[in-house]
């Protein structure tokens, strides 16, 4: 005799307990920054993947570097600040 087998797989695959927490989105919010300043950077690079970087593109890059930099060291001063008593950084 052969099982029977069901589709309950493919249906409590996309069931509500499988999206992310309210704590899971907001973690992606609070770096949502540092998201974006990596995509402007990867576009810098990506720019260039054909043909041999411009000046332009040199300072394109340089600009992206720096303002991702920046964004993660905010980030991460934010979450020291954060994690500190009395909210001492």
């Amino acid at each position: 005799m052969n099982p029977i087998v069901t589709v309950q797989d493919a249906v409590t695959a996309f069931a509500d307990f499988m999206e992310p927490t309210d704590s899971e989105l907001d973690a992606i919010e609070r770096e949502m920054p540092v998201i974006l300043a990596d995509v402007d950077l990867l576009d810098a690079y990506i720019v260039t993947l054909d043909r041999t970087p411009t000046e332009l593109d040199n300072r394109r890059i340089r600009r992206a570097r720096r303002r991702a930099l920046a964004v993660r060291l905010a980030l991460l001063n934010q979450d020291v600040g954060a994690s500190m008593p009395g909210g001492a950084a």
